[in-house]
């Protein structure tokens, strides 16, 4: 909904560019779903592990003391969001983080909410 400028104090002039420049609304509720997936702490438990490994469904879930079939769900989740990427190796399907700038972003954030320094970081 535009902001007529009639109605902006505007003290400073910056206002006026950061309206122009703002994301629309369906942008930050895409934003808002991404970190909507993240407040689930399995789920970011299991993208803390992926961030800095690759891993098959099996090993996931032993990692995380879960049945395959619940990682399953949380890793279909996070490929859906576009912050992991799966291949297959053989029979087995191998996930790992997405190598998109979205990605990048988050694990770095991650990592410093556990003020992690890690090599991985890209």
């Amino acid at each position: 909904m535009p902001v007529e400028q009639s109605q902006l104090h505007n003290h400073d002039g910056s206002l006026t560019k950061l309206l122009h420049d703002i994301p629309q609304e369906h942008e930050f509720l895409m934003a808002a779903e991404v970190f909507s997936q993240l407040s689930d702490g399995t789920r970011l438990r299991i993208l803390w592990l992926l961030c800095h490994s690759e891993e098959c469904v099996n090993d996931i879930a032993a990692a995380v003391r879960m049945t395959a079939p619940a990682v399953s769900h949380h890793l279909k989740t996070l490929r859906q969001t576009g912050i992991i990427k799966s291949r297959r190796l053989g029979k087995e399907v191998l996930y790992t983080l997405e190598d998109t700038p979205k990605a990048t972003l988050i694990h770095k954030m991650v990592d410093s909410i556990f003020e992690i320094n890690c090599g991985a970081s890209r």
